[in-house]
């Protein structure tokens, strides 16, 4: 016999909130069906309403959330820092918030 098992049990036994740093938080989604091909043909065909699945339909989601990052950023005013690839993530921040005057933010 199976208990029913609250959404907090859940959360608690499987989301793990990981800061790598007080200056940012990075999030981290991990949507287990989407890692095979039958969940994204899955995901194309009966959440999205396409007849067939196919890697050309992944674009316009992936250009419609960049296209939000971006969107975002401009309207409050927040910097948007691009890595280059083998650039290290804290030698950029550091220098960032040395040039930083404001109290917080």
């Amino acid at each position: 016999m199976s208990l029913p098992r609250s959404v907090a049990d859940i959360l608690r036994e499987h989301v793990t909130l990981e800061v790598e740093g007080i200056d940012r938080m990075y999030l981290n989604a991990y949507v287990p069906r989407l890692q095979y091909e039958g969940g994204v043909a899955t995901f194309f065909r009966r959440h999205r309403g396409h007849p067939f699945a196919s890697s050309v339909l992944m674009d316009p989601i992936s250009k419609a959330f960049v296209a939000a990052i971006h969107a975002f950023t401009q309207e409050h005013g927040v910097p948007l820092i691009t890595f280059k690839k083998g650039q290290r993530k804290d030698d950029v921040m550091a220098e960032h918030l040395r040039r930083f005057t404001a109290p917080e933010g």
